[in-house]
């Protein structure tokens, strides 16, 4: 409950002086019963102990009343969307087999497709596409707002789908192809991989000049540990998988490049916990502008008050002329 002229409380300092005064003045009339009557003939019968009664509910009359003038209401409060500027987010996916590396738990591509699907379940109001790309490049899903598509069809992204390589210009291309006719007023390509561009027929610096042209900023991510990581080679004659060490082969410079060249940021994730923070750098960076409508529903509550107090008054007033009138 809220109170619309809250300045009206300052009248309840009148009740304590009022309280002061009535039982000065209800001392003042008993000395002068006791010093005037002789003791035998002064009665206090329960009319006489009832008599306080009166002015409590005097005084409840006034508190009610200055409640009622301080204007009670109760706001009920209800939000209406008004408007919804999401940002389209196309995500590029190395699927090339140098992701099967075990330097990330399980293997760098299931570490970057569970950071990604918590990532897409945090932009609620965006639309949100995946593209795949190893010596190829194709659309695993278009951009929608149906994110629950978007993560199961994230789940189904493994190696062995398109031919083996690292086409980055191919998939930085197929982003910028999927991005070129959006109207929203914000646009940007997460691409992660963990090599260098060797196959396709698109440089991924002229993939970049064209994401600028559409105001399409891109967020590169390089993905591995520094030095040497696990490979799974096989399995021996007992079934153990064997591993070799492979060297992380990631262009840094190209990609710092295409990152700049598109106003975006070049990250190197080179654990699963450093991968996690680029997610949340990436969804601080980009925040989604949302307009609310509120309703305000305001209910007056002074009629209440008005109503207790009048009661307060007329008891008061019932009391004073039929059973406590005139007592001695």
């Amino acid at each position: 409950m809220a109170f619309l002229h809250p300045h009206f409380f300052w009248l309840l300092v009148l009740i304590p002086i009022s309280i002061f005064f009535y039982f000065l003045r209800d001392k003042y009339q008993y000395s002068s019963i006791i010093f005037t009557l002789p003791k035998k003939n002064v009665s206090y019968g329960w009319r006489s102990k009832l008599y306080h009664v009166l002015f409590v509910l005097r005084i409840l009359s006034i508190i009610l009343i200055v409640f009622a003038l301080a204007r009670p209401q109760s706001t009920t409060v209800s939000t209406d969307t008004l408007k919804k500027e999401g940002i389209d987010i196309m995500i590029a996916m190395d699927v090339s087999t140098s992701m099967l590396a075990e330097d990330f738990k399980p293997n760098r591509l299931e570490a970057a497709k569970e950071l990604a699907i918590e990532f897409i379940k945090k932009r609620q109001n965006d639309r949100i596409g995946l593209v795949i790309y190893s010596g190829e490049s194709f659309t695993q899903c278009p951009l929608t707002t149906d994110h629950d598509i978007v993560i199961n069809m994230m789940k189904k992204v493994k190696t062995g789908l398109i031919d083996d390589g690292t086409a980055i210009g191919l998939g930085l291309a197929n982003c910028v192809n999927r991005l070129k006719d959006s109207k929203a007023d914000s646009k940007i390509i997460i691409l992660l991989t963990d090599g260098e561009n060797n196959t396709g027929f698109i440089d991924p610096i002229t993939a970049a000049d064209i994401a600028r042209e559409y105001s399409i900023q891109t967020y590169t991510v390089g993905v591995g540990s520094y030095g040497t990581a696990p490979y799974p080679a096989g399995v021996d004659i007992f079934g153990n998988t064997m591993y070799l060490d492979v060297p992380a082969q990631i262009d840094e410079d190209m990609l710092s490049i295409v990152a700049d060249t598109t106003n975006g940021i070049y990250f190197r994730a080179d654990k699963k916990s450093e991968l996690a923070k680029v997610y949340q750098e990436i969804n601080s960076l980009q925040k989604t502008e949302i307009e609310e409508l509120k309703f305000y529903s305001v209910t007056e509550k002074y009629f209440l008050f008005c109503c207790l107090a009048f009661i307060c008054f007329l008891l008061e007033l019932v009391l004073n002329y039929s059973v406590l009138k005139r007592i001695v």
